[in-house]
């Protein structure tokens, strides 16, 4: 409802634009149960005359009967509108209301206290740019003050204002308000709030909601209504930052081809050079249309069509974004998931993930912890239930383009979607690339140059670099062909060096585990060394178990496809368990070894491989004579 304003009466189109003008607030309203929340709501609608007539009237009658105000006007009851809620006196579902002042308009989300609705909470914060966190001035900061901040936190609501309630029972006491707000103060210290505003009411009575009442004249802060119309919710806005989600093509007819959106992030003005991802191909902005005619500049939230001044290829799903500024890519990511349905959800479990640049296939594939949002404590988890709140990490069959959660609310969100029955199962905030792969290094280091060249390093060393990835299971005879290898090549005058997995593990590696992620790990260190080597012009023997084909071929593009070469000791598994003179599968087949590739773990045998070899039936010899034949065919063995 629109605040009563002498021009409706005498020029309504003044009224209209003056209107139109406005910034919107949208704020959340939370809290335990019976602190007050709708009857907050209620308050700010009655003293602020934005309840009609006819609403009035039904409220009070409905008091009566309903009500639990006693003689007076029970104003929870605007929006606890379920039959559910006024028969319980709590909220359950999410209810909002609109309302504008002299001043700002407003759309308020009044959402449930209970822990099982956690869910319900979310949806409603999941827009809002602020945060009202009711305290009974009695009970003081409780286990439920807790959790809803951290979810408010969690969803990136910065703008916090802490609202001590029922004062009226603890007799108007100053010292009581200020114990509560040290209390909050300490516990809040981890969370990332833009100094909380705490304020002294009585929603039930009106006092310090719009009007100042008579109550509490020791607090010389706003009041409700006051903090709501003034407060800077646009200080975190990114207005560098130029992200648009193409949501549509747009071609009326020939001439005309445009790109519609709605701005996530940063400014666009006509001439801006802007890229279109995930192809890479950049062009420069012409026009920016919308339906009131070509603007010379747009910012975040605003609906418009770009055209380009090239034809380029863009399509929905894409991501226009301005030069110089791309986002993180990864198919591996990290995000704080709430889970939304009663089916649990399990590593391994396959969704539909819907992103601001399209919808992908995606897979959660590791649960780091869970979080305990009474205590914020992290628990180990193998599933997530109902309301459950997780660091996760969900893989994609297609490269998402994003950025953290806490960096833009847009481009840092995703929905999982059950593909079966198309319901919406978890909300994610992204917290950044899902493994060392795909994280940017800091954009201040700037990679040297060498004063040799390629050219020069290969006339010295008589060779042209390469990487030979050896891999199979434990005990197949990676490392003692390997080793065979080296010494063939340095007999023929030639630079190489050997990275054996273990020997990586005794030293950059020795912080890793044997997880997959670890493994994932422990592989790219080698990578990443074999990558520097190579620049120098010198060979490089990798031998790893590496059972995942995904990882091996993250491998091959790190390095270079032109400089490596997978071999697949191929060894059966019969013979391995013979070899392993450590007991390793003796111990893998006692439970001692956790995730063990072949045992208690998958090998995946996905032939990406360059060359097979079985080494039960080919000799060392015969095995480093297939290697060195495949490295002379493909010229590194030359200079």
């Amino acid at each position: 409802m629109s605040h009563q304003s002498e021009l409706i009466a005498t020029d309504i189109e003044a009224y209209l634009a003056e209107h139109e003008r406005k910034d919107l607030l949208r704020f959340l309203t939370c809290g335990s149960v019976d602190d007050g929340k709708s009857t907050l709501i209620g308050r700010l609608l009655h003293d602020s005359h934005m309840i009609y007539e006819d609403q009035l009237a039904s409220l009070e009658a409905d008091s009566t009967t309903q009500g639990s105000a006693g003689d007076q006007v029970d104003l929870a009851l605007l929006t606890d509108g379920l039959k559910a809620e006024r028969e319980q006196g709590i909220t359950i579902d999410v209810a909002y209301r609109y309302f504008s002042t002299a001043k700002r308009k407003f759309i308020i989300a009044d959402t449930p206290g209970h822990e099982q609705y956690t869910r319900n909470m979310v949806t409603g914060a999941s827009t809002c740019q602020l945060a009202i966190i009711l305290i009974d001035a009695r009970h003081g900061v409780i286990t439920q003050t807790k959790r809803h901040s951290y979810i408010a936190n969690l969803l990136g609501i910065r703008n916090v204002a802490v609202a001590i309630n029922k004062m009226d029972l603890v007799d108007w006491s100053q010292e009581r308000f200020d114990e509560i707000r040290e209390q909050y103060l300490e516990f809040a210290k981890p969370l990332d709030l833009i100094d909380p505003v705490f304020l002294p009411m009585s929603a039930l009575l009106g006092d310090n909601v719009v009007e100042k009442g008579d109550n509490l004249a020791w607090f010389d802060g706003p009041t409700m209504m006051a903090h709501l119309e003034t407060v800077d919710v646009e200080a975190g806005i990114d207005l560098e930052t130029f992200r648009l989600p193409v949501q549509m093509v747009t071609r009326p007819d020939l001439d005309f081809r445009g790109f519609a959106g709605t701005i996530a992030s940063g400014v666009v003005r006509p001439g801006d050079k802007v890229v279109s991802l995930p192809s890479g191909v950049s062009s420069t902005v012409e026009r920016i249309v919308t339906m009131d005619g070509d603007l010379a500049m747009a910012g975040p939230g605003r609906a418009i069509t770009l055209t380009l001044t090239d034809e380029i290829d863009v399509s929905r799903g894409d991501l226009l974004v301005s030069e110089g500024q791309e986002p993180l890519r990864a198919h591996d990511v990290d995000a704080m998931v709430v889970w939304m349905t009663d089916e649990a959800v399990t590593a391994g479990r396959q969704y539909l993930l819907q992103h601001a640049n399209g919808v992908s296939n995606a897979t959660v594939t590791t649960i780091h912890h869970r979080v305990d949002i009474n205590t914020l404590e992290q628990q180990s988890a193998d599933e997530l239930a109902l309301n459950d709140i997780a660091w996760v990490q969900v893989s994609t069959d297609r490269e998402m383009l994003f950025d953290r959660y806490a960096d833009n609310r847009q481009t840092g969100a995703f929905i999982l979607v059950d593909r079966l029955t198309n319901a919406t199962v978890g909300a994610g905030m992204i917290t950044g690339a899902g493994s060392s792969w795909d994280r940017a290094p800091e954009d201040s280091l700037q990679r040297q140059v060498s004063m040799v060249s390629s050219a020069e390093r290969a006339v010295r060393f008589g060779q042209q670099p390469a990487t030979v990835l050896l891999t199979g299971l434990t005990a197949a005879g990676k490392s003692t062909i390997a080793t065979a290898l080296e010494r063939q090549l340095f007999d023929r005058g030639k630079v190489a060096v050997r990275l054996d997995g273990e020997n990586i593990r005794l030293g950059i590696s020795r912080d890793l585990g044997f997880t997959a992620a670890d493994r994932s790990e422990n592989l790219r260190r080698a990578a990443e060394i074999a990558r520097l080597l190579n620049n120098q012009g010198i060979t490089v023997i990798a031998a790893f178990v590496s059972p995942d084909a995904t990882v091996r071929s993250r491998f091959k593009e790190l390095v270079g496809d032109e400089r490596s070469i997978e071999v697949f000791v191929d060894t059966p598994i019969e013979v391995c368990r013979q070899r392993d003179n450590s007991g390793l599968y003796e111990r893998a087949d006692a439970g001692e070894i956790a995730d063990f590739p072949g045992v208690s773990a998958p090998y995946d045998h996905a032939e990406t491989f360059d060359l097979r070899l079985d080494a039960s039936i080919l000799s060392i010899e015969e095995s480093v004579a297939a290697i060195i034949e495949m490295l002379g065919d493909r010229g590194h063995l030359r200079g």
